[in-house]
């Protein structure tokens, strides 16, 4: 499968806990984190719940 870069470009504070969870669940915990993932469905709909914090890297 193909690979993707995500970035999170959003501060979970003040956002509900189930969208800081998503991005535990992504592998980010500090601005401008860069992680690599399977792009799979499971983490394009994980990217679809908070589109606001992340950013797709090319």
């Amino acid at each position: 499968m193909a690979k993707i870069k995500i970035k999170q470009i959003g501060s979970p504070i003040r956002r509900p806990a189930v969208q800081r969870k998503i991005l535990i669940g992504l592998g980010l915990n500090k601005m401008h984190k860069v992680v690599e993932l399977e792009d799979t469905p499971e983490v394009r709909g994980a990217l679809a719940k908070v589109p606001h914090m992340v950013e797709v890297v090319d």
